[in-house]
């Protein structure tokens, strides 16, 4: 697997820690949708499909059962996490054509090409970026165009992203685009937390916990 990370939308609490990013206020005002982004809605069954992809790579990488339970046991919050990244997506990619950004398919194959010379063929990218990114072979250049795109918007703004000013110039950019597109995630999936920028599972002080810290709302 390659040694670098995604550069611009790993979504670790290091490279936003001065971001004041996504918001948005969820309710039943879009039935059917995980969440709406601008005029774009992201719906249940897109995101159901999108998880049940990502469960049957998993399913087929390993075969042995408790192998299988043991990814299934840490990647509990694929849902959500799943969403998250749609979301951010959409954002990105609005945020780059308003400044004017574009990635070519040829873009897109010649990075494929590199990243499979540095993982060690298409198969161990594939496994790596399932195992990493939970992102499904089907949706790997799609995840490789994002990547780039980013790559290219953080140049278009004069952002280091290897520099604290530089991830902040970036997701200013993107915290802008959100407001914009006025991101509504279902309250299902839970809300964004503006001081993070992360999804955060809504509170219900009504509902009580169950016996050993569990609540008694199941992931979605």
């Amino acid at each position: 697997m390659h040694r670098r990370s995604r550069s611009a939308l790993v979504l670790s609490a290091a490279a936003l820690l001065a971001a004041p990013l996504l918001t948005a206020c969820g309710n039943d005002a879009h039935p059917g949708a995980a969440a709406v982004v601008g005029d774009q809605r992201i719906t249940v069954a897109q995101l159901e499909n999108r998880v049940n992809e990502v469960r049957s790579a998993q399913r087929a990488a390993l075969p042995d059962d408790k192998q299988y339970e043991q990814v299934i046991a840490k990647t509990g919050g694929l849902t959500r996490s799943t969403l998250h990244t749609m979301v951010l997506d959409k954002v990105l990619h609005r945020a780059a054509r308003d400044a004017g950004v574009g990635v070519t398919r040829k873009e897109i194959q010649t990075m494929r090409g590199q990243l499979e010379k540095q993982a060690g063929g298409r198969k161990a990218l594939e496994a790596g970026w399932l195992q990493q990114y939970s992102v499904a072979p089907e949706h790997l250049d799609d995840s490789i165009r994002t990547e780039i795109e980013a790559q290219k918007l953080a140049r278009a703004l004069g952002a280091d992203m290897n520099a604290q000013d530089g991830q902040n110039t970036f997701w200013a950019t993107l915290s802008k685009t959100s407001k914009k597109l006025d991101v509504d995630l279902n309250p299902r999936y839970g809300t964004w937390d503006v001081k993070t920028s992360k999804r955060t599972d809504l509170r219900t002080p009504w509902v009580r916990e169950v016996s050993g810290g569990g609540s008694t709302r199941a992931e979605a």
